[in-house]
């Protein structure tokens, strides 16, 4: 059995699901706020859930699928989030996705962790992009993006409908030649 690999920054352990996290995982990622700006997550998020979503993510490490990490502030040993690259093996990419509680927005978590991540993917999986998609209501996750480095690759105009409403998702990446050049600059 592969073991997925617990990531750390400057405030954040990026550390396996337990089957413990559920309630957190339910409670942070059933707020409406979150559902409503992200393109996976349901609302209302019902019990059982989490569990059956935690447990898919040692086989998806396995298969080379799926790096999925529980974000927790590394003070307070804290759920606040998730952090995750979904594979691409034929192409060498990595997708970024992540969520971040409402309690701990506007705190730089999310580009903490995702930064970590990106360097995890680049380095030990070799890969040679990672790439996001964030929908227009979500302003914030463009942010995140830019502050990573990562360029505007596409704009698909209503491509989503979610909760009723229809929704344009930007797309932005970064290739592993720019993530090292950035790094190196710093």
């Amino acid at each position: 059995m592969k073991k997925i690999p617990t990531l750390e920054t400057e405030r954040l352990i990026l550390r396996p699901f337990t089957l413990e996290d559920a309630p957190d995982v339910q409670r942070l990622a059933g707020a409406r706020e979150i559902a409503r700006t992200t393109l996976n997550i349901p609302h209302p998020y019902e019990d059982g859930m989490a569990e059956g979503w935690i447990e898919t993510h040692q086989e998806k490490f396995e298969k080379g699928q799926a790096l999925e990490l529980a974000v927790v502030k590394k003070e307070e040993g804290k759920l606040i989030g998730a952090i995750a690259l979904f594979i691409q093996e034929a192409f060498n990419t990595g997708e970024l996705g992540y969520w971040i509680g409402r309690p701990f927005w506007n705190s730089g978590y999310a580009t903490e962790a995702a930064g970590r991540i990106m360097e995890f993917g680049f380095e030990e999986l070799k890969l040679n992009k990672i790439f996001g998609r964030f929908m227009e209501n979500n302003p914030a996750s463009g942010s995140i993006m830019k502050n990573l480095g990562m360029n505007e690759e596409g704009h698909l105009r209503q491509h989503v409908r979610r909760m009723g409403s229809y929704y344009d998702i930007k797309i932005f990446g970064i290739l592993k030649s720019e993530f090292e050049d950035r790094k190196n600059r710093k």
